[in-house]
């Protein structure tokens, strides 16, 4: 392994808030740069890779707001701006208690490639909060919304950082979140925020773009191969709207998903996730707020196995929808042994490190990375930019052809960086070095800073 791609993964291996979301994300990137590094002896020279892997800035405050019952609660805030060398900071808002520093450092990192393999002008951010949206009344949703908003405003702009949905944070929260913007600045830029609902400069098909963007992605993954989604099964994790876009697009194609999950356990369909009313269920599981797959097995009769992930489950394909290290180690040799070819990454870095190193020694699979198949919702993310600064509404057809495009595009791409380098059909290193490139470029051709 090249030493100065060590060298840097050393340090930030030693830096006091160094988790291990943040340092196994830094590894899988970098070390698949290896000979993009030996040909660039120029990026040692100003220190690049180091440069890469420090936020612009990491920022924190408090989030003081007061519940129904009339008492103060104290929630943490975060924002990190990580790097603007191709546009300004673009990514999500992540409420949920599991949030903290190192894992806005990981996701800000991996946003960073993410967006610039769309081929879009966006940086990389990320950002959120520890508060729970669960449980909690419309009332204290907003409230606490419009405290965040309060202390966030003064890092964000059109031009500046532009926050978007993520985990916790969907089409309420963000007309929420808009809504004290506007009051703060006095101004309506409705391209400081995306996800935004369609009556005041959102985009049609946001919702279903990462799910949808992920199946495009994949399609080209099996017409590489000689194959088709026709008459494939899914083995599907999570049900929101990542996995729910991603169960509309696949039958769509003439896939058949038969499995979604939830924090307690797994739901086994075999007549599969096909028909609309099934569907279109899993929108109401989610607007619910009990965040429970045993609901969907309740409603349709079907098999539920309680604290239980899906990954033992005989599929062609697996897209875990998720979250984070939702695959381990164990998990991936069972998808192994059940005889699965397509492993496709959907949510962010669902595989742990030694489960992903596993799957890419297996000869007989093929491995497809979170940050190039879940780009669709954050390419739609930047098509509802294009929308607001141009005043225009397009269709959902216009949008959904675009974003079509675009997957088919982060595809060819990542074959054709990871080929240039003598690696072949590796998407996973692919992938990194396509969105390596264009941010090294622009940082290279703007001096150090």
């Amino acid at each position: 392994m090249n030493e100065y791609i060590e060298k840097v993964i050393s340090t930030v291996e030693r830096r006091d808030n160094a988790k291990p979301e943040y340092i196994q994300c830094v590894k899988e990137v970098f070390r698949s740069l290896e000979r993009v590094i030996e040909a660039h002896p120029e990026y040692v020279e100003d220190d690049l890779l180091q440069r890469m892997a420090e936020p612009d800035r990491l920022i924190t405050f408090r989030i003081a707001w007061v519940d129904d019952a009339g008492k103060t609660r104290i929630n943490r805030g975060y924002r990190v701006q990580f790097n603007s060398a191709i546009g300004p900071y673009k990514g999500g808002l992540r409420f949920h208690p599991s949030v903290n520093s190192s894992i806005m450092y990981f996701l800000g990192f991996e946003q960073t490639f993410k967006n610039s393999l769309t081929g879009l002008p966006m940086g990389g951010a990320k950002g959120g909060s520890d508060f729970d949206p669960r449980g909690k009344s419309k009332g204290e949703v907003m409230r606490f919304c419009q405290a965040f908003m309060t202390e966030l405003y003064r890092h964000i702009g059109p031009n500046v950082d532009v926050p978007a949905g993520d985990i916790g944070v969907g089409s309420r929260e963000i007309g929420f979140l808009f809504g004290q913007y506007k009051r703060i600045s006095d101004a309506f830029e409705n391209g400081v925020i995306t996800g935004k609902g369609l009556s005041y400069g959102g985009s049609l098909i946001r919702p279903e773009a990462t799910g949808y963007g992920a199946v495009y992605y994949a399609n080209e993954v099996f017409k590489h191969n000689n194959d088709s989604i026709e008459g494939k099964t899914f083995i599907i994790s999570g049900f929101g709207n990542v996995a729910w876009g991603a169960i509309k697009k696949i039958v769509e194609l003439g896939g058949k998903p038969i499995t979604i999950s939830g924090p307690d356990g797994f739901v086994l369909d075999e007549d599969g996730i096909v028909t609309e009313e099934k569907i279109n269920y899993l929108l109401e599981m989610r607007a619910s707020g009990r965040d429970l797959a045993k609901d969907y097995a309740d409603k349709f009769k079907v098999k539920f196995f309680e604290g239980q992930t899906p990954w033992a489950v005989k599929g062609d394909v697996v897209m875990p929808c998720a979250t984070q290290n939702e695959v381990n180690l164990e998990s991936a040799k069972q998808i192994h042994a059940n005889g699965t070819k397509y492993y496709i990454e959907v949510s962010n870095m669902p595989t742990t490190a030694d489960a992903l190193d596993y799957l890419m020694e297996q000869k007989d699979m093929i491995v497809a990375p979170s940050k190039a198949v879940n780009a669709g919702g954050v390419c739609v993310s930047g098509l509802e930019m294009s929308q607001n600064s141009q005043r225009l509404s397009w269709s959902a057809e216009e949008v959904d052809g675009k974003l079509h495009e675009a997957m088919i595009r982060i595809h060819k791409n990542s074959i054709e960086a990871a080929e240039k380098y003598g690696l072949g059909y590796n998407l996973v290193a692919g992938a990194n070095i396509a969105g390596f490139e264009k941010v090294a470029q622009a940082m290279m051709e703007q001096g150090i800073y």
